[in-house]
């Protein structure tokens, strides 16, 4: 979450676009991010000539070659001319961020590029934007991502159609429940800005093996992990053009984001092709049946799509493979037969590991949706015995849609009971975290709903008497009526 000075320059970038002419939410976000990229790629030309100097060695793999050297934000940031300003950035660093990479169409990147467009021709417009860009902080990756999650939230469409941003720490919260390790190959369906896909590669910059070395370090680790690792699906031309830079920027050097509509026939076959899945799906309601991929049908008879994704999910994954997604509270106890299936098929088909049952106010100001987060592994021969339930009260900010940091915050200890759960221990119902087992949950209709199973506490209220009460009550009705009288003396 960003606030404050932050939040406030922020708003004035945005109000500049705004007072010229571009006022389509999408669109601002898209020519700040190409502005943002520009910058973020002479930070890292930047450290590498510093380094460079420090060790005497030639620039390593430079990005700008000498002919593009007023494509660096470092260079065309002090012109005083508007127009060379205006110039050197929509003809000479916008072509070369199109093009970077190699050919149009050698990278995911460079395919989604080859349609962008830049939209600010206004020299003076330019000029203030590149100034008011340089005094907003980038230095901090999480700021970045802040940075991001603040601009989308601006985005007048957002909470249409089912699209609700998800929150940075809740995507933290998810990766950490998961620990991706270095070999697995990472799927979000339905990606976005790249949010989950983003997380995972900066849980595993940081992983280190039991002598404390990066386990990035390894060779054949970073290859699969720029090449192989991560994979994203959208069908918003806008959206994977930003999910892309977004991965570029986190040093992902060629991620496979695709234009794919996930849930339709059209968009081509995937089958058992990964080993974790981390996601949170639109929750449009309903679409058109004729639309939906053949290959779910077979699986669940529904137009819904947040059971259809349900289904996606368990035909992506490999046996053996994970997954954590976020899904509204009806597909927890919906009564239809699907609701039932898609349960069911979980349950005794696959095993459900968890549900976390989040309060209603983490995705505002969106929208006020109850949520759960459900992780499950594919098996394909059952494996369920007991899931684990946890009751999540607070996830460290104001469920108003301010969203203002507080204290209280379940979110470290999801993460720590999750990571040493105990069949024994985690017993008691009355408890934030237990688990139920299989034939309870199944003489329940499958239902995974938290409230289904935990035990409610009551505290015993002693009152007063009656005689004690009516006493106070004269008491207070003489206190009243005394005060009266000293009022009336003051007006006589």
């Amino acid at each position: 979450m960003i606030t404050g000075e932050l939040k406030s320059k922020v708003d004035q970038l945005w109000t500049t676009f705004w007072n010229n002419g571009i006022s389509n939410p999408l669109s601002v976000i898209e020519q700040i991010s190409y502005l943002l990229f520009i910058k973020r790629l002479d930070e890292l030309e930047l450290n590498k000539e510093r380094i460079a100097k420090r060790t005497n060695k030639p620039v390593e793999n430079p990005t700008f070659p000498p002919e593009k050297q007023g494509a660096r934000w470092s260079y065309f940031k002090n012109l005083d001319d508007a127009e060379e300003m205006l110039y050197m950035v929509r003809d000479v660093a916008f072509p070369f961020i199109k093009a970077l990479g190699g050919k149009a169409g050698e990278t995911a990147y460079t395919r989604h590029m080859k349609d962008a467009v830049f939209l600010i021709n206004n020299p003076a417009l330019l000029s203030n934007v590149v100034a008011q860009i340089e005094k907003i902080p980038m230095e901090d990756r999480d700021t970045k991502g802040d940075l991001y999650e603040y601009m989308l939230s601006k985005i007048a469409s957002a909470g249409q159609n089912g699209q609700f941003r998800t929150p940075r720490h809740i995507i933290k919260l998810m990766v950490e429940l998961m620990q991706p390790n270095t070999s697995e190959v990472v799927c979000d369906p339905a990606c976005g800005t790249a949010g989950f896909l983003v997380a995972v590669a900066e849980y595993l910059r940081d992983l280190r093996d039991n002598d404390g070395n990066k386990v990035l370090a390894a060779l054949e680790n970073r290859a699969h992990f720029d090449n192989e690792m991560f994979h994203g699906f959208d069908f918003d031309g806008t959206m994977l053009r930003i999910g892309s830079m977004n991965m570029m920027l986190h040093g992902i050097e060629d991620p496979k984001i695709e234009a794919r509509d996930s849930l339709s026939e059209t968009s081509g076959y995937v089958d058992e092709a990964f080993t974790l899945i981390l996601a949170n799906p639109p929750f449009k309601g309903s679409i058109e049946k004729s639309t939906i991929a053949k290959s779910l049908t077979k699986i669940l008879s529904t137009t819904k799509t947040e059971l259809l994704f349900i289904a996606l999910f368990l035909r992506l994954l490999k046996i053996g493979g994970r997954a954590a997604v976020i899904v509204p509270d009806g597909v927890l106890f919906g009564s239809s037969k699907a609701h039932k299936t898609i349960r069911k098929t979980l349950v005794e088909d696959h095993k459900l590991d968890g549900v976390i049952s989040m309060p209603s106010g983490v995705f505002k100001p969106y929208a006020g949706v109850s949520t759960a987060i459900l992780i499950f592994t594919k098996t394909g021969v059952g494996g369920t015995d007991l899931v684990w339930f946890y009751d999540m009260e607070a996830d460290g900010f104001s469920l108003d849609d301010k969203r203002q940091p507080i204290e209280s915050n379940d979110i470290p200890d999801i993460i720590k009971q999750w990571h040493s759960r105990d069949l024994e221990q985690d017993s008691d119902r009355k408890s934030k975290a237990f688990f139920v087992p299989k034939e309870e949950i199944k003489a329940n209709s499958y239902d995974l709903s938290i409230n289904r199973y935990k035990e409610i506490e009551y505290e015993e209220v002693e009152y007063d008497p009656p005689s004690v009460i009516l006493g106070k009550l004269r008491e207070l009705e003489a206190d009243i009526d005394q005060d009266l009288t000293a009022l009336e003396g003051l007006l006589s």
